[in-house]
């Protein structure tokens, strides 16, 4: 009997999966590497002394005695920013109290030489929007000028992002609530309605 037909499939099959084992390991890896990490998620109750740099270059901070509404958007749902504005109730516009701060999660894809321009776009955007919120603060007496009271903050190295609990790369939607203190009072993966939005900026008084 020629020995050497049994032993070369079990010879070849054996060796195959030797070979094969560090083969998964490896697709493993790129499998992984591929995957986004995803950042610590915040957690209500909790205290965060978060800090940003809006597109005006002012410095923001949710410890610093206001209450911050917060959105975190991608280019896909900036939309979702402008109805989580409206939904605010109009006894807290132009408090100067209360903060509206949106992040626009850029995901990191926007190259170091379109960045100025992409921030001049937003000013203009912002100086638009102040117009429009201009009729409300009239009717409400309001002397303070509207585009004082709207930031963005341009997110194009996801450091904002990752502060908030959201990796960069993610598309994740979230609006949350701080107190002057940074407690974080409230956490949405979608717009707020309008008694839960109003609910939570009561406790956050």
């Amino acid at each position: 009997m020629n020995l050497d037909l049994i032993t070369t499939p079990l010879r070849y099959s054996t060796s195959l999966r030797v070979f094969a084992r560090p083969l998964e390991y490896f697709f493993l890896a790129v499998i992984l590497a591929g995957t986004p990490v995803r950042a610590n998620e915040l957690r209500s109750g909790s205290v965060y002394p978060l800090t940003f740099a809006d597109v005006d270059r002012q410095q923001l901070s949710t410890s610093n005695g206001h209450v911050t509404i917060i959105t975190v958007v991608t280019r896909k749902d900036e939309q979702k920013a402008q109805q989580v504005g409206d939904r605010i109730p109009h006894v807290y516009l132009g408090d100067p109290k209360f903060r509206l701060i949106t992040i626009v999660n850029f995901q990191q894809k926007i190259f170091p030489p379109f960045r100025g321009l992409i921030m001049a776009i937003i000013r203009n955007r912002l100086d638009a929007e102040a117009k429009e919120l201009q009729k409300i603060y009239t009717t409400k007496h309001l002397t303070r000028n509207p585009r004082s009271d709207i930031f963005v903050v341009a997110d194009f190295d996801g450091k904002a992002a990752s502060q908030m609990g959201i990796a960069p790369s993610s598309s994740e939607f979230a609006v949350f609530v701080f107190d002057g203190r940074g407690r974080l009072v409230r956490r949405w993966n979608d717009v707020p309605n309008v008694d839960a939005l109003s609910a939570a900026l009561s406790d956050a008084r």
